[in-house]
């Protein structure tokens, strides 16, 4: 049915303990697993796969991710939050952070492998308990900077996606999407919470981050659910409505999966009427596999996952319970690298103030665990032409990792303010960066 190998076990034993368990260096140029045709290399299964983390310890005073563009700077939006992972901004231009981390009881009948997880995830910056908030900044003045820091929603479960839906504020919680009351301005919400519907949790919940987005019109929502397992290695049971994209009627609360498939999706964007999602693809097949990627999301669509990858690419740890759903199953649009943990997604249409930057997608890669050199650890963007793909991916912003291989932060999600800045959320400096065009001065620190 799955992979029974014990490497998991043993590559996180091995990271628990300190050592770092690597196979070869990867041979392929980064360059080759972008792009809409990505190379794909054989598979390599090897006894332990790499395990290669990257320390996480924050900003020294000073420090800053740089960019090699000319045409822009950054610069501190807002600082001192608690694992800020994912942005909103609301229509007034006040940005609303969702400062979460695992569920307190994060796959707690997973034994010893999953308390060893939470040893690397500690290693990794991702070990310290969830703050359950929603913090709003305001940058009244518009300086760049927000000097207004408040709680506005307390005593969440996990929370990560965020939207608004004409005076209803939308949250998704790792286990359900809660809905509140929302007046223009408001800098705290106190309203108790309604729920919408309840989304796939439990006690095992691997992958935990929930998104929602709205339908232009504003009568669904659309969900991310990632998968609860690499490659189903947990059971096909506990994958019941995951790994998927579901579509909720907001009205009647009904659902249906409206995409399957996706491992990991994460970043959900709209270009022009067409869904967009990010996804984290699986591991364990070395170095340069299996590349996340960016697509457009086809209403009943198959991605692969678990039985292949990249199309029709079979998974030969993975028992094929379903051959005919395989040959099916769609090629993602725009490879992004094997390993980045790309999650943040926002597109636009170019009207932003970032100089030298049009049409295209931005995105946050938080970046790799597993592969040797490491990858990810930057935002990136990818020009779009007639709503599609086409280009290379311009770095935006590099330097989260320090000369010697820590995290000094790690960007998530990413956003366009009003003001057409970028904005991105850093989970290890627990920073919003903002990136602006050169010719903007900041003066002031940030709270």
């Amino acid at each position: 049915m799955f992979s029974t190998r014990p490497i998991p076990s043993v590559l996180l034993l091995l990271s628990a303990i300190g050592i770092s368990a690597c196979s070869d260096r990867s041979q392929l140029d980064p360059a080759t697993t972008f792009g809409s045709e990505p190379t794909l290399v054989e598979p390599d299964a090897t006894l332990i796969p790499t395990v290669n983390i990257a320390d996480a310890v924050g900003w020294p005073e000073g420090n800053k991710p740089t960019t090699a563009l000319n045409a822009l700077q950054v610069s501190p939006f807002a600082k001192n939050l608690d694992h800020p992972r994912w942005l909103y901004t609301l229509p007034n231009g006040d940005v609303l952070v969702a400062e979460s981390n695992k569920p307190q009881k994060h796959d707690e009948e997973g034994g010893i492998k999953q308390w060893i997880t939470k040893k690397v995830m500690s290693k990794a910056g991702a070990g310290s308990p969830s703050a359950d908030r929603i913090t709003l900044l305001r940058d009244a003045d518009k300086d760049g900077i927000a000097e207004t820091k408040t709680t506005f929603l307390s005593d969440l479960h996990s929370p990560f996606g965020m939207v608004l839906v004409g005076n209803t504020l939308y949250v998704a919680n790792t286990d359900a999407i809660v809905s509140f009351p929302y007046e223009q301005g408001q800098t705290e919400i106190t309203a108790g919470s309604n729920e919408v519907i309840k989304l796939p949790a439990g006690k095992l919940n691997h992958h935990w981050t929930k998104n929602i987005v709205a339908s232009k019109d504003g009568t669904k929502l659309y969900a991310s659910i990632g998968s609860n397992s690499n490659i189903a290695e947990n059971g096909f049971d506990a994958e019941r409505g995951r790994a998927a994209i579901w579509e909720i009627n907001i009205a009647s609360g009904e659902h249906r999966i409206f995409a399957s498939g996706l491992r990991n999706p994460v970043g959900m964007t709209w270009v022009g009427n067409t869904l967009w999602t990010s996804v984290n693809e699986r591991d364990e097949l070395g170095n340069d596999l299996v590349p996340d990627y960016m697509t457009s999301v086809q209403d009943g669509a198959f991605y692969g996952w678990p039985y292949s990858y990249y199309g029709q690419h079979i998974d030969t740890r993975v028992e094929q319970r379903a051959p005919e759903l395989v040959k099916k199953a769609l090629k993602p649009d725009y490879a992004l690298g094997a390993h980045t943990a790309s999650l943040g997604l926002f597109y636009t249409d170019g009207k932003h103030n970032l100089h030298d930057i049009g049409q295209g997608m931005f995105i946050g890669q938080h970046g790799s665990w597993n592969r040797e050199p490491r990858a990810g650890y930057k935002v990136l963007f990818v020009p779009f032409s007639d709503q599609q793909p086409a280009g290379k991916p311009i770095e935006i912003l590099s330097g989260f990792l320090s000369q010697d291989g820590q995290a000094q932060g790690r960007p998530v999600g990413v956003e366009i303010n009003k003001q057409g800045d970028l904005l991105v959320a850093d989970d290890v400096g627990n920073i919003i960066w903002r990136v602006s065009s050169s010719d903007s001065n900041i003066t002031h620190n940030p709270n």
